[in-house]
């Protein structure tokens, strides 16, 4: 549960507040208010606040405004409120509010006469019962997503008082974001660690979205870069549309989050509540697939797995290792030492079902070199790539090692 700029405009007492300006960032989540006092707010903001600009202690022209309007959208702050009035600010600049409609940051505008201390106590008490609220929901879902519960009447009386209804059958969808290791590499401890935060914030705030469509759903779970959620899902078909929403939201908020990529991974449907846990289980197998398989670009549903099912549901992990070492053992070994090399070739060739021509395309590399390759991977493995029951080793030890990679 969050606080958005919508609903600080609605807060007892603060009916006098108007949004002017940037109603595309309604739904932006209000961490904390702060006052600004400077001439400029960007050394003084982690993004989220919610700026209240007096002009008491600083002359506040356009062109001041302007720049902290700029500021403000730089660091990601959730809205700017600025307060007018006869003595400071007169009113805010039409320059100002086409530019923070422009940006699609939410402008707002407070008279002097609502004095500040109600302003920030309202909002400072909302916030409180929002964090509060929030907790008690999260714990209530985390609880029944691991089973974890004495008497699931008692957890369901409990979540209706939490404005959370959760009668009916459910699809688990599973998200991971992936790439930080890439921004680290490229960039300075602190920067990268802000840059993330604002990322996992802009997720936050597209689920925000994306759930409206979904009014019987609870609140996303969210942590260190994963989130949990649940959709309604009475049948197959309603499984099929949860699935191309979320294929059409993947898509475009991919592009966005670049180099960084999320994936997602759907259980099956319907569950009930007694089954979430396993919803649950089946909800991380199809990320695993999803993240490990680009094929599948980046999105994978439990009923999809095939064969995986049965790769996942093996426990016992030594099985798996021994059966890909058994069958590819050599070639995993002489990437080792020689850089990737044969494993890709392999992958290739399988995923092109044996068309030499297709694979060497896809691998950028002249047929004759992987028609070489092909006899080297043949002679280290003592695998026959035209033998029907050798293929299928392949294609079961390739999985292994994709979902090991």
């Amino acid at each position: 549960m969050s606080l958005t700029i919508a609903d600080v405009l609605v807060l007892p007492g603060l009916e006098s507040m108007r949004l002017r300006a940037g109603e595309a960032g309604r739904d932006n989540r209000v961490r904390w208010p702060y006052v600004a006092e400077n001439s400029g707010i960007a050394e003084w903001v982690l993004g989220g606040e919610l700026v209240f600009v007096t002009g008491i202690n600083h002359p506040r022209d356009d062109a001041n405004l302007l720049q902290l309007l700029e500021e403000a959208c730089q660091r990601q702050v959730a809205g700017v409120v600025i307060l007018t009035g006869p003595a400071y600010i007169q009113a805010i600049p039409q320059r100002v509010l086409e530019a923070a409609e422009a940006a699609g940051m939410p402008l707002i505008e407070q008279p002097y006469s609502l004095k500040m201390v109600l302003v920030t106590q309202a909002i400072g008490s909302a916030l409180i019962q929002s964090e509060q609220l929030g907790r008690s929901q999260h714990d209530v879902l985390e609880r029944l997503l691991a089973g974890d519960y004495q008497s699931l009447d008692l957890l369901l009386h409990r979540a209706g008082e939490l404005g959370m209804p959760l009668a009916g059958q459910w699809q688990v969808v599973q998200l991971q974001l992936e790439g930080s290791e890439l921004l680290f590499a490229q960039g300075e401890a602190a920067q990268v660690e802000t840059q993330l935060a604002r990322q996992h914030e802009h997720i936050d705030r597209q689920l925000r979205q994306f759930l409206l469509h979904y009014p019987t759903s609870p609140p996303a779970l969210g942590r260190a870069g994963q989130w949990t959620l649940l959709l309604p899902a009475i049948d197959a078909v309603t499984a099929m549309a949860n699935r191309q929403q979320l294929v059409m939201w993947l898509n475009s908020l991919n592009v966005r989050l670049a180099p960084l990529k999320l994936f997602i991974g759907l259980s099956a449907a319907p569950h009930p509540l007694t089954r979430l846990a396993q919803a649950q289980d089946e909800a991380r197998q199809a990320l695993a697939a999803a993240r490990r398989f680009s094929e599948r670009a980046g999105l994978c549903v439990y009923d999809e797995l095939g064969v995986l099912k049965l790769l996942s549901g093996v426990r016992d992990r030594a099985l798996l290792d021994h059966f890909l070492n058994e069958r590819l053992g050599p070639l995993l070994r002489h990437d080792l030492h020689h850089g990737p090399n044969l494993m890709p070739t392999l992958e290739a060739w399988f995923h092109e079902n044996g068309n030499l021509v297709a694979a060497a395309q896809r691998l950028a590399v002249h047929r004759n070199t992987l028609t070489h390759r092909v006899q080297r991977i043949e002679a280290l493995s003592g695998l026959t790539l035209d033998n029907a029951y050798d293929r299928l080793d392949i294609g079961i030890a390739l999985m292994i090692w994709r979902l090991s990679a």
